[in-house]
């Protein structure tokens, strides 16, 4: 048995089988003579396939990635940098961001907001490419932003969606709380079209907001024909995230709004009716009342893939949602100013105060429970950490009681009293989404600076919570897939061929992370925190970190992957 043994690590040995994907072995008894650029040696390599780790090196010769795999004997570099014990996978695609939607002017960032446009809170995560124009916002001219953008230099590159919902208030004007009729959705065409024509990877909604809160599915189809041709994608905001839509007031709105389940047998539609491809983006189950609904939700999904329907989704790794966490739990509609139509008037009537009560239950649920909403600020510093039902408790309270009397003995600019934050998504549901392996990791965040104020903990935090939370504690899936579905699926969705694998040829969008050190930092109360454990990432072959340093270098590109079946000539 020994000898047999033996025998078949022998064969093995000769044929070359245990060579790593995307070696290049010199002729024996050669030596390369390769000279690099840059030369990464004795790295954990995580090719983004999702294949386990190997050791070896990484060769860079301008902005490409030249070869992977043992080089460092058989090759020279103007610098070598011995990255022993960390790991080195292809840079993060973050496939939901906001982080150019506003930008259709060169005056929207000028001055010293001009380093906005290198994107330190996502460079410093490891991400090398984003995905902007989300939930429906974009400039109406695709061909500008994106000259605006590569005349003034970003750091990560950008792809870039037309929005539905810009266009279709452009189209519309004012009256958009309707249908569209024949002749709207044939201008709305034109323009999705010609975004096409001009670099757009596809079309995004905010299903949930105005105006895209009243179009049909025929009109997502009718603008979906436009995309198709091109192999571009649909990213939709859903109507709703739980039971309701968040514009939903039980009091004041008609019973039977979309729920999340309908969301997605609707985007599973559109797909279906066009051939296109279509992702749930920042997938999840909101409210308490709809907590474990992720199970359905998988369900639908793969029962759709499983008869060919081109669909995928994203996720955060956060519970809470909302970038500034600013959420009120008091209706809009008690909240008015003058003698009838103050809170406290409101109190007064017994009708009022009862539609009152119920319309702040329903939002207790839908941001998942009293005990799981917290004060994030508010006059009475005492109060500032503490969630609501545990307030209630110190004051003797019902928790109604509690969000009233913040109201009144609050803050009277800010509507509800308080900055509050809802963490209403269960972990049993981000486990269950993140483990699916056509989930990408996203952030749903901005560029963000110091000088923003509150933001949410995942502009600074999303890449290395995923592999630090979720796969090396949670163990929901294990750091390869964690890289996996944030650089080869995500480059496989949006159709980039030479993005998001650590292969030859391939380009130089490369991270390098401490598995010991590597975690997010940013929290609710201090969000501008870089994480720790990333000291090297580079973006078309030029550092943006440099032994963990920023370099504010912006060598970022607009990528338009995809082609137009109809050039002009």
């Amino acid at each position: 048995m020994k000898k047999i043994m033996t025998s078949i690590l022998m064969i093995i040995l000769l044929t070359g089988l245990t060579a790593a994907p995307g070696v290049i072995k010199p002729e024996a008894g050669k030596k390369s003579n390769r000279v690099f650029d840059i030369l990464f040696i004795n790295g954990k390599i995580i090719d983004g396939t999702g294949n386990p780790w190997f050791y070896g090196d990484v060769g860079i010769i301008g902005d490409k990635v030249a070869a992977v795999g043992p080089l460092k004997g058989d090759a020279t570099a103007k610098r070598t940098i011995d990255i022993t014990g960390k790991i080195i996978c292809p840079g993060f695609i973050d496939i939901h961001t906001h982080a150019y939607d506003r930008i259709s002017s060169d005056k929207v960032w000028t001055g010293e907001n001009e380093k906005r446009f290198f994107a330190p809170n996502y460079v410093s995560q490891g991400v090398t490419t984003l995905v902007s124009n989300q939930c429906g916002t974009s400039p109406l001219s695709i061909r500008q932003q994106k000259d605006i953008l590569l005349d003034t230099g970003i750091g990560p590159n950008a792809l870039l969606h037309i929005g539905h919902n810009s266009v279709r208030r452009h189209v519309m004007k004012g009256d958009f709380q309707r249908p569209a009729t024949d002749e709207e959705v044939t201008k709305m065409r034109a323009f999705i079209r010609k975004a096409m024509k001009d670099g757009a990877i596809g079309l995004s909604s905010g299903l949930e907001y105005v105006p895209a809160i009243w179009s049909t599915t025929d009109e997502i189809v009718a603008l979906m024909e436009e995309v198709v041709p091109y192999g571009g994608l649909f990213q939709a905001h859903e109507r709703a995230s739980g039971l309701t839509p968040m514009w939903y007031v039980p009091s004041q709105d008609a019973p039977g709004p979309p729920n999340m389940i309908e969301n997605i047998e609707e985007l599973i539609e559109v797909a279906e009716r066009t051939g296109g491809k279509v992702i749930a983006t920042h997938i999840k189950a909101r409210g308490k009342n709809f907590w474990g609904a992720s199970q359905a939700i998988i369900m639908l999904i793969e029962d759709a893939r499983a008869r060919g329907v081109d669909i995928w989704a994203d996720c955060y790794p956060y519970n809470t949602s909302g970038s500034d966490g600013r959420i009120v739990l008091i209706p809009d509609w008690a909240l008015g100013r003058g003698a009838e139509n103050d809170l406290e008037a409101v109190l007064r009537d017994p009708v009022r105060k009862k539609a009152l009560v119920d319309d702040i239950k329903h939002a207790i649920n839908w941001r998942g429970g009293t005990e799981n909403i917290i004060v994030m600020d508010h006059p009475n510093k005492n109060y500032i950490g503490k969630n609501i039902a545990q307030l209630a408790r110190d004051k003797g309270k019902s928790d109604i009681e509690m969000i009233i009397a913040l109201q009144l003995n609050g803050n009277p600019d800010i509507p509800g009293g308080a900055r509050l934050r809802g963490f209403s998504m269960a972990e049993i549901d981000i486990e269950a989404f993140s483990a699916q392996p056509w989930t990408c990791t996203s952030s749903d965040g901005s560029i963000a600076l110091p000088e923003d104020g509150p933001v949410h903990a995942r502009f600074y935090g999303t890449f290395p919570r995923k592999i630090r939370h979720y796969a090396m504690e949670r163990k929901v899936l294990s750091i390869e897939d964690a890289v996996r579905v944030s650089t080869s699926l995500p480059a496989q969705i949006l159709s980039l061929r030479d993005r998001g694998l650590l292969r030859e040829g391939f380009a130089a969008d490369i991270t390098v992370f401490d598995p010991e050190t590597i975690r997010d930092t940013a929290t609710f109360f201090e969000p501008h925190q870089f994480p720790s454990g990333i000291p090297f990432v580079l973006i078309n072959g030029v550092f943006v970190v440099e032994e963990g340093v920023l370099t504010w270098k912006r060598p970022g590109r607009v990528l338009t992957p995809l082609i137009d079946p109809s050039p002009e000539k």
